[in-house]
């Protein structure tokens, strides 16, 4: 008789060790509610197996039962194959901003999530769960009014405008949309500006700053979109896009050194997608 209520109670508490090794939305949910810190639920996502939903819906479920945004970049990078630490709060970057967390390194010794092998920008496929390399599109640049120069310091100062082939992208993403830069040595995220691109017939166009910044409606900042980034790894750095964004063509636009040789006044690289809902 002892044996079979030990084996029932076995049969009733197996489910239970199950769900707890296995995480999901609602198991994320489970520990919001029930007050634990970002860094406890961050660390129980990565020290636990799990299967997540990261479609919009599913991220927005989260946000609505109180996932912070440090928790829904956590299970963003489980579910795309790369685990992190317990990262302190990303730091929104932009015009004139280039201060970053850090966050620890993950499963794989460099820290930098499967697919992402060389300095570029990358998009979570939302279907494959899998990092692949954003594609690039030849933009070009003119002048736009006149360029000021401070003999001084030589710093010119002034805005381009930009434009690209078609009036769309071959890169569509739903928000919200993961990015991750791999950026050059010595540079930084927040060199890479994030650019609303206007939609004409055959084209797409965009107003961009060249040393020092525009704050007129009317300027460069026009634009340009902040955007919050956080380190995974020396050299890279992860972004959210969500809905706040709004919906649209858009592109990042490189370090103009990068992009062609000092001389943003010809024609460069930028790397577009569109938004949708």
């Amino acid at each position: 008789m002892r044996k079979i209520i030990h084996s029932a109670l076995l049969l009733l508490f197996f489910p239970m060790l199950n769900a707890q090794q296995a995480m999901n939305n609602a198991s994320v949910i489970q520990l919001v509610k029930a007050k634990l810190s970002d860094d406890l639920i961050v660390t129980t996502i990565n020290a636990s197996p799990g299967t997540y939903d990261t479609s919009a819906a599913g991220i927005i479920s989260l946000k609505n039962a109180g996932a912070s945004d440090k928790v829904v970049s956590a299970i963003v990078l489980k579910a795309s194959g790369a685990s992190t630490g317990a990262p302190a709060a990303g730091t929104a970057v932009g015009v004139g901003n280039s201060t970053f967390g850090n966050t620890a390194p993950g499963a794989d010794p460099s820290g930098i999530p499967p697919g992402i092998d060389s300095v570029g920008v990358y998009y979570l496929d939302q279907n494959a769960g899998t990092w692949q390399e954003a594609p690039v599109e030849v933009v070009n640049f003119k002048t736009s009014g006149a360029l000021k120069h401070i003999a001084s310091v030589g710093i010119v100062k002034g805005d381009m405008n930009g434009m690209i082939g078609g009036n769309r992208s071959r890169l569509t993403l739903k928000m919200p949309a993961s990015f991750i830069f791999y950026v050059p040595e010595g540079r930084a995220p927040g060199e890479y500006q994030l650019l609303r691109l206007h939609v004409n017939t055959s084209s797409r166009e965009f107003r961009s700053e060249t040393g020092g910044v525009v704050h007129e409606s009317g300027g460069a900042g026009r634009d340009m979109v902040d955007y919050v980034s956080k380190k995974i790894a020396p050299r890279v750095y992860q972004i959210t896009l969500g809905p706040e964004v709004g919906k649209g063509e858009y592109g990042f636009l490189p370090p103009s050194d990068s992009v062609s040789g000092n001389n943003m006044a010809s024609s460069g690289k930028i790397y577009s997608f569109s938004l949708v809902q």
